[in-house]
């Protein structure tokens, strides 16, 4: 009888260690176990946050408290708030700055179901980043203007290109912030150099961050933004604005846009949980209807290019990382 009952307590055990008892799930996926609240703060597109929470509090009764903002007002909230700290996870448009925070010792290491399907690369070794979603940045015209384009970056300080130039704010959007210090860090600080003062001597202006750059172009008050976030070029053409992209054949940088929880978190079985949704088919599903690339590799989109159609520099993002806010601030400084 003894060992009957003993082989039967092994059964059940294994059962559900594989979750095949009913009613029984992993802690951080179990709708039943997550109660309260998750604070997560998030980059633009505000249409994919919003459903990205909403998705979220459907499956599991938890409610998303959300932040949103560009890069650096995520990083200047979650320092005005260090002594008091309420995010549970951040998601930031710049993958250096998702580096240096793991440098700082701020993240917590943990293995979100779905990880392993995502792009090389996209996730760092200790498991405290993960790129959910990406972006690249590419060059975004006025096709009333310009009808046609496919100049190089180089190339567009030619003086036919005359104050049409603008670059978003790289102390403020992520994506331009890593592309210009991934654009150093391939050409060299001589070389790349060069290319951002030839365009900043040919009239390229800074008027703010994506948004506010975008908008110079889309009412053609300028022509041609630099360094452009793709998506709000895709998201721009299929409403029929009179926008058009393209990757320069030089290369661009595709930048994983980290996901993390906080070491500090108070409400850690649901942010490991939306961790766990990031990568679920529904949210990566989202994220490339946000004309963002999504961050597994097996998730395809159709309304925009793809990992493999995109030009790409070589980078080093440990350099990039350590480098990227001087460089930020050297670009504002030659443009003024």
């Amino acid at each position: 009888m003894f060992k009957k009952r003993c082989c039967a307590f092994l059964v059940f055990t294994l059962l559900v260690s594989i979750g095949l008892v009913a009613g029984f799930t992993s802690p951080a996926a179990s709708a039943e176990r997550l109660t309260g609240a998750v604070y997560v703060y998030m980059p633009s597109p505000a249409g994919l946050a919003d459903k990205l929470a909403a998705g979220f509090a459907t499956k599991t009764g938890v409610k998303v408290q959300q932040f949103q903002g560009t890069t650096g007002e995520i990083l200047a909230r979650l320092e005005a708030e260090a002594a008091n700290p309420l995010a549970d996870v951040i998601i930031l448009a710049s993958w250096a700055d998702g580096l240096a925070m793991k440098r700082s010792g701020k993240l917590l290491s943990y293995v979100p179901a779905g990880s392993g399907k995502m792009h090389p690369g996209w996730k760092d070794n200790d498991n405290t980043i993960f790129g959910t979603s990406a972006s690249a940045v590419g060059v975004i015209y006025n096709t009333r203007i310009f009808p046609t384009l496919s100049a190089d970056w180089g190339e567009l300080a030619d003086a036919k290109y005359k104050n049409q130039l603008v670059f978003p704010d790289p102390e403020k959007s992520g994506s331009a912030k890593d592309f210009l210090s991934g654009y150093i860090n391939n050409k060299g600080t001589t070389n790349g150099w060069k290319t951002w003062e030839s365009l900043s001597a040919n009239g390229m202006t800074v008027p703010g961050a994506n948004a506010a750059a975008l908008e110079a172009v889309t009412t053609g008050e300028k022509g041609i933004l630099i360094a452009g976030v793709d998506y709000n070029g895709y998201s721009s053409h299929d409403k029929k604005e009179p926008i058009n992209i393209y990757y320069p054949a030089g290369g661009t940088v595709i930048n994983p846009r980290p996901a993390m929880i906080m070491k500090t978190s108070k409400n850690l079985a649901n942010a490991k949980a939306f961790m766990d949704y990031l990568l679920s088919d529904e949210a990566q599903r989202l994220v490339a209807a946000a004309y963002l690339l999504p961050g597994r590799s097996d998730v395809v989109c159709t309304n925009r290019s793809n990992v493999a159609d995109i030009p790409l520099l070589r980078v080093d993002w440990d350099w990039m990382a350590e480098h990227a806010t001087g460089i930020a601030k050297r670009l504002n400084e030659i443009t003024k």
